[in-house]
């Protein structure tokens, strides 16, 4: 009965905070959608083409438009850079596109608190310039071509099929496409889509989170993140909190839910940030890129995004205490109060049918054989199916 009843604390404890952030995710995935049906992938690569600031920034700007789920973004990078973009623009396409879309800022907002959107955004751009910087200083053209040579083997990772995919609208200005029978088609099936590439993964984080949030009791996690030492707290945090991310197998808005974990556990407000960011360089995403580009360059990049995913909680950390916006509670509200008639509530069933609606016309216009081929390794069939 003992464990029955611990079980039950956990799973009450994972769908209340999936409760609380359902209508954030709708929204954010809507929303995102939509940048994506009106923005189109043809011209990426060669834009990308150098490492440049302006590259860096064209980059950054479409790696925002280009939301999607941590594989699929790891994916569509190596897409560009064998088509011609530098390796430096893809990886900071990778990271935008995971750490800087409305989705995460959304539900970071909701659950944990402006502060910590505002600081994803904030660390995000930080990490751009960081990584631009360091790859500058110490990427080899070797390297780069050795990384090269192994990427076009077309080795199989996961999301390719997904990543491939451009259903963009053409023509006429932004709201013509966005109201066109095409526009509501190609907001449906990324909405669609989007969800199905990362549920397991929220899944995982809210099951996950639910239980450490259960049975793990504070003192552990106090003690853990030297909570009682706000001085250690602060230098170890942005250390540890990569770390804890990359053996937690939980990437894209999945982890949100274990970083409210770890917020309310103890660990300083740099160390949420860093975790957080971490999502590119889980086990499973280090195994991708050791396929995608071979042993070193997957050792490089986990040792330059560690790197800039600490310095950039370190300097969130030091930026946001200079200003004084470091939130000093440590409840989450999603934690404590469970699921009530309130405003969320409300919200949910409004998004719940606004997501219906795009249910329905992604099935209504041939969904469920895109599902079939999200995982499919054909660029060339992905986008014949897309615009068909």
């Amino acid at each position: 009965m003992v464990i029955l009843q611990h079980l039950a604390d956990a799973l009450v404890m994972a769908f209340s905070m999936f409760w609380e952030i359902l209508w954030p995710l709708i929204l954010g995935f809507t929303l995102s959608g939509i940048v994506q049906a009106v923005v189109s992938h043809q011209a990426l690569a060669k834009t990308l083409g150098g490492d440049s600031p302006k590259n860096v920034l064209f980059a950054t700007l479409f790696g925002i438009a280009s939301s999607s789920c941590s594989y699929a973004a790891v994916a569509l990078a190596r897409s560009i850079f064998q088509k011609g973009a530098s390796f430096t623009s893809g990886m900071v396409f990778e990271i935008a596109s995971t750490n800087l879309v409305i989705e995460l800022g959304i539900i970071l907002f909701v659950l944990m608190g402006w502060q910590f959107a505002l600081a994803e955004y904030v660390g995000g751009l930080l990490m751009v310039i960081i990584i631009a910087v360091i790859f500058r200083l110490t990427l080899t053209p070797r390297l780069v071509q050795q990384a090269k040579t192994q990427a076009e083997k077309g080795m199989i990772g996961k999301m390719e099929g997904h990543a491939a995919m451009d259903m963009s609208v053409s023509g006429g200005t932004f709201w013509q496409k966005l109201f066109s029978g095409k526009g509501f088609t190609a907001v449906s099936n990324y909405f669609v889509m989007d969800w199905a590439s990362v549920w397991v993964d929220i899944l995982l984080g809210l099951l996950i989170a639910g239980a450490l949030a259960a049975w793990v009791p504070e003192t552990f996690w106090q003690a853990f993140f030297f909570s009682n030492n706000p001085t250690l707290a602060r230098i170890e945090g942005p250390l540890l909190g990569p770390l804890v991310a990359i053996f937690s197998f939980v990437c894209s808005v999945g982890n949100v839910p274990l970083a409210a974990v770890l917020w309310k556990g103890g660990i300083s407000f740099g160390g949420v940030v860093s975790f957080i960011f971490a999502d590119l360089i889980i086990l499973p995403l280090l195994d991708i890129y050791r396929k995608y580009y071979g042993w070193k360059m997957m050792v490089y990049i986990l040792i330059t995004f560690y790197l800039t995913m600490a310095a950039a909680g370190y300097i969130v950390e030091f930026l946001f205490a200079a200003l004084g916006i470091i939130p000093e509670n440590r409840n989450i509200t999603a934690m404590s109060e469970g699921i009530q008639w309130n405003y969320t509530t409300i919200l949910n069933i409004i998004f719940l049918l606004i997501a219906v609606l795009l249910v329905i016309r992604f099935l209504r216009t041939g969904g469920r054989m895109m599902l079939k081929m999200m995982n499919a390794s054909s660029e060339q069939d992905m986008s014949q199916h897309a615009h068909m």
